[in-house]
């Protein structure tokens, strides 16, 4: 959906073609948003996602909604071959010109181009609550993982502390909008950012969607007080 005046943003529906849009507006400042709406905390969870995922040389990794490379750049360091798939053309324009090295490609999560079982790991990073169908997403993740492989969710949650959560809650609805109105080219696509956060599933409920959709050994860790959940699990043997 389109603002004439300030941009473009998706609505909670989650419509593909809705959200690409919206990141394609954002993509050339989207890293710089990350960092500033997240007080920097952007990297640290960067890192908790990979030490999860541990990649190791010549494994193969999916990293879905890769935006513009910044998750799939850290993995690829591993010495693993990294795939960044995201919906949005925006993204990818720019994540080519930062990551030459990555291969990327244009797809959406609930129906991925990829064979079965072709990777060790699939992860996503921020990504998940922007999928129209997470439970078809979280399927085509198992249908293109190895038997044994892993998978990774980084998203945005609940916090545990209920103050903590107040204080959360304020910033997002107070405070992020105002960073947005100041520093992003489409200010009107961070009212969905917040939105879409209040409105995603809390940890515990999650993880029963995750293990309900083929996966196994299900998991959980908190970052920042549950700002945001890792959440890991693995694909069962055959």
């Amino acid at each position: 959906m389109t603002d004439a005046d300030h941009g473009t943003r998706a609505e909670l529906d989650k419509q593909p073609e809705d959200v690409a849009s919206m990141f394609d507006e954002v993509s050339s400042r989207y890293d710089l948003m990350n960092r500033l709406m997240s007080g920097g905390m952007d990297k640290v969870w960067q890192t908790a996602m990979c030490s999860a995922v541990g990649a190791r040389p010549g494994e193969k990794i999916l990293d879905l909604a890769a935006g513009t490379g910044a998750s799939s750049a850290a993995l690829a360091r591993s010495g693993a071959e990294v795939i960044a798939c995201d919906l949005s053309t925006g993204m990818i324009r720019v994540g080519r010109e930062r990551h030459p090295d990555i291969e990327f490609v244009q797809g959406d999560a609930t129906d991925l181009s990829f064979a079965d079982a072709s990777f060790d790991a699939v992860t996503i990073s921020y990504g998940l609550r922007n999928v129209v169908d997470t439970e078809a997403a979280l399927r085509e993740m198992a249908r293109v993982t190895r038997p044994g492989g892993r998978l990774v969710v980084c998203e945005f949650s609940t916090p545990t502390n209920a103050a903590f959560g107040s204080l959360y809650r304020f910033h997002l609805r107070h405070v992020m909008p105002v960073i947005a109105h100041l520093a992003s080219s489409d200010d009107v696509a961070y009212d969905y950012l917040a939105e879409s956060i209040l409105a995603w599933p809390d940890q515990t409920t999650l993880a029963r969607m995750i293990a309900e959709c083929g996966w196994e050994h299900v998991a959980h860790r908190n970052l920042t007080g549950g700002i945001v959940a890792l959440h890991r699990a693995t694909k069962p043997e055959e």
